[in-house]
């Protein structure tokens, strides 16, 4: 009988721990991203800044932008991913956003926006070597917070990454998060695409 209960038990812990590993924002009651989530209240205080060489960081006095000025009476779609310069983000993630620009355009779009746990500068070159700046805004996030504070986050130190964020998307109008996918591992290209958000605006 004990050990029946223990294996019931091992087995909950199993599912449990399963369950936690999922990364779709429906299985993460910790998210405050979510529909209908105001993007800048669930981050207060945060600001991200944009790409840029180190010279023009020097010149702008390392100056930051606020969320209220990224998404303020705007319709934003943004998506984020783990890292500049790794594999999933430079071969598919951002080239997807990149060849659809129009169609974003013709949906009355205001922005595409790319963010990532990096430094500007690091984010710049790489935005620079996809051929990519024109179409996409670039912003760096470089301490996390940002998607620290939406539940976005993400430990990669297993790929030597560190601290960085999960692969989603998001629709966001004047602030308001219409539309959210999230990937079940950072790893993955299955829902964070142009195509799909497209879908969905």
């Amino acid at each position: 009988m004990a050990m029946s209960i223990l294996k019931l038990r091992n087995l909950s812990a199993l599912r449990s721990a399963a369950n936690s590993a999922r990364i779709g924002v429906s299985s993460r009651g910790f998210s405050k991203l979510a529909e209908g989530t105001d993007i800048t209240s669930a981050a207060p205080g945060v600001s991200l800044q944009k790409a840029r060489s180190w010279d023009e960081g020097v010149s702008s006095k390392f100056s930051t932008t606020p969320l209220s000025d990224i998404f303020k009476g705007k319709k934003v779609v943004i998506f984020g991913l783990p890292g500049a310069y790794t594999g999933v983000c430079s071969q598919q993630h951002v080239p997807s956003y990149k060849s659809h620009i129009d169609k974003f355009k013709a949906k009355g779009i205001d922005s595409v926006i790319c963010v990532s746990v990096n430094d500007p500068f690091a984010i710049n070159g790489w935005a620079e070597k996809l051929g990519a700046k024109d179409a996409i805004e670039f912003y760096g996030d470089f301490d996390g917070k940002f998607h620290k504070s939406l539940g976005l986050d993400k430990d990669l130190s297993a790929a030597l990454l560190g601290p960085r964020s999960e692969r989603w998307s998001a629709y966001v109008e004047d602030g308001k998060v219409k539309a959210v996918n999230v990937e079940e591992a950072p790893s993955d290209f299955k829902v964070t695409g142009a195509e799909v958000i497209l879908g969905q605006i």
